[in-house]
């Protein structure tokens, strides 16, 4: 069966509520551990089935957001997830209330528990309007970001059709790019920052109501970090200061004497070569059948998967009028389906959906085998290692996609996932202060990102761009708005996948097998022990950081990028 075949039906929560209390008394009563577990498998499958109805609604409403069916279907889903999430939580009070605890934890591991402990801390019946408004907000900002509309080349565009514009060789027209996407941004400033003080003001609300000091606290448990805080986290962001942010600033530096610029300006920076960036040689089905090709040979596994993708049509890659930006990987449980959601723009952005998002889907592919929902993905910092990593595995093959720039590709995708780093934990940093100080104005929220972003970020400059002058530019970073504290994950991960890039050039089977007994764990064990078991060092430790620099440093500097 492929994607377009798969049913949705709504859900009825009048039913749905009584199924459910049903099988949690049911689970209570049980008077042992085999009735018990027969009820759990059965809860198992309602969840399951409640989980596929809202990511087909997901899928489809991001795939057009003017489709008026699906609209209104997300509207619903919305209104009703956090009702949902009720009863889930019911269902984690009789699981950690059971008699039969010992032998349940036995069969499914105690992580299940730790999970589920946590996530009570999360909820509570009185909060369910505020989710509702949480929820109606952040997909008001997908909306908002979704119906741009940019004249630009005589046409009119969206934002992910004007990156390659963004990126062109020509510095007028990567200036005028610019100017009009972050215009559009301005011209909806005030809508922005509506949106964003409703929802730091509605989180705020319910992380008080929960018991919390703020939402600091609030957000690092709805993200399951059992293991670390922020204390913790502001570390690791001062290890980047200390650590990153010179190189960030020698490869900068070293990116505007390739360009033959005295000063590098925001614009730029997208450019990294006069000669162009390395941009894939074939149009939108050349480069699947590549990424057929790359999977194939890449190793059984993946070759199977990569099959099962594209023979089901679980991919939407194209961007189109409509369809909401940026790209993500999801799972549909009843169909044990990962399924990829992106934007090719031309760019070589759209070969790194192949390996990121593939890396994603690859290992919930590995993971779907798990009984339980909370062991098919990890927690999102351990997620990313999969999707990054992956992006690494497969540099043997970014000749198939870029021919005689597959030297320039591997060249920028290193540098280029270095200097994310420090751009990461502004996010993070930001957010840190925004939710410490949720009366803080828009005017202060604007004022402080630019702050923060001249701490990690000293070469940035907007130069003519001077809408961003503003401090608008987090605007476009939809996990601000949508996804809080998750964004910091992506910066831990990528200096795991620094691990395995590094073993990969010193033992690739050694280092694929890792990999994969990685991908197979799925959720089953929290962060730090995923990394143990992938012999990883945790880049909460001191020295982690600096212990990757030197291996990219010899390899950044054993290309000369001058020539390229």
């Amino acid at each position: 069966m492929k994607f377009n075949d798969y049913k949705y039906e709504k859900i009825n929560i009048d039913e749905t509520k009584e199924k459910f209390s049903n099988l949690i008394k049911s689970f209570s009563d049980a008077e042992n551990l085999e009735e018990q577990t027969k009820y759990m498998d059965e809860i198992i499958k309602l969840r399951n089935h409640i989980d596929t109805m809202e990511t087909l609604v997901s899928i489809r409403h991001s795939i057009d957001t003017t489709d008026e069916f699906y609209d209104k279907e997300n509207e619903y889903v919305d209104e009703i997830s956090p009702i949902l999430f009720g009863f889930i939580s019911e269902f984690y009070k009789a699981l950690v209330n059971s008699k039969f605890r010992a032998d349940l934890e036995k069969k499914y591991g105690k992580f299940l528990f730790d999970l589920a402990e946590n996530t009570l801390k999360t909820f509570n019946e009185e909060i369910i309007p505020d989710l509702q408004e949480e929820n109606r907000l952040s997909s008001k900002y997908s909306k908002l970001i979704a119906s741009a509309k940019i004249q630009f080349d005589g046409e009119e565009k969206n934002l992910s059709e004007m990156v390659p514009y963004t990126q062109s060789k020509d510095r007028n027209v990567r200036i005028e790019a610019s100017k009009k996407v972050a215009h559009f941004f301005k011209e909806n400033k005030d809508e922005f920052d509506k949106i964003y003080d409703g929802l730091v003001k509605v989180r705020t609300t319910i992380a008080q109501k929960l018991g919390y000091k703020n939402y600091v606290e609030l957000g690092y448990a709805r993200l399951s970090r059992l293991e670390y805080d922020s204390e913790m986290v502001a570390s690791y962001r001062k290890q980047v200061l200390e650590n990153i942010v010179p190189l960030h600033t020698e490869l900068r530096q070293r990116q505007a004497k390739r360009l033959g610029l005295d000063k590098l300006k925001f614009y730029d920076e997208p450019i990294k070569f006069n000669s162009g960036n390395a941009d894939p040689h074939g149009d939108p089905e050349w480069i699947l059948n590549h990424g057929k090709t790359m999977y194939n040979e890449l190793s059984k596994e993946t070759a199977e998967f990569f099959s099962f993708m594209t023979e089901k049509n679980l991919l939407d890659l194209l961007s189109k009028k409509g369809k909401m930006s940026g790209g993500y990987c999801t799972y549909i449980p009843e169909y044990k389906s990962p399924y990829i959601f992106a934007n090719f723009n031309g760019t070589s952005h759209d070969v790194d959906v192949l390996t990121h998002e593939a890396g994603h889907a690859f290992q919930v592919y590995q993971s779907r085998g798990y009984e339980i929902p909370e062991y098919l993905w990890p927690t999102y910092e351990a997620c990313e290692i999969h999707s990054m990593s992956m992006e690494f595995l497969t540099w043997p093959w970014m000749d198939l996609f870029f021919e005689n720039d597959a030297e320039k590709y591997k060249f920028i995708h290193l540098s280029e996932a270095l200097l994310f780093i420090p751009y990461g934990v502004t996010v993070d940093e930001f957010q840190h202060w925004v939710y410490e100080n949720p009366n803080a104005t828009p005017d202060d929220r604007r004022a402080k990102w630019l702050e923060i972003e001249k701490k990690y970020l000293p070469t940035s400059d907007y130069g003519e761009v001077d809408d961003l002058k503003e401090g608008i530019f987090w605007f476009r970073q939809g996990h601000i708005f949508n996804s809080p504290f998750y964004y910091i994950d992506y910066t831990l991960a990528q200096v795991c996948a620094f691990q395995f890039w590094i073993k990969s050039q010193e033992n690739r089977e050694k280092a694929w097998d890792e990999y994969l007994a990685l991908c197979k764990l799925g959720g089953s064990k929290p962060f730090f022990e995923l990394m143990k078991a992938a012999n990883l060092k945790n880049p909460f430790e001191q020295g982690t950081i600096a212990s990757v620099i030197p291996k990219i440093r010899e390899f950044l500097e054993s290309i000369d990028d001058m020539k390229l």
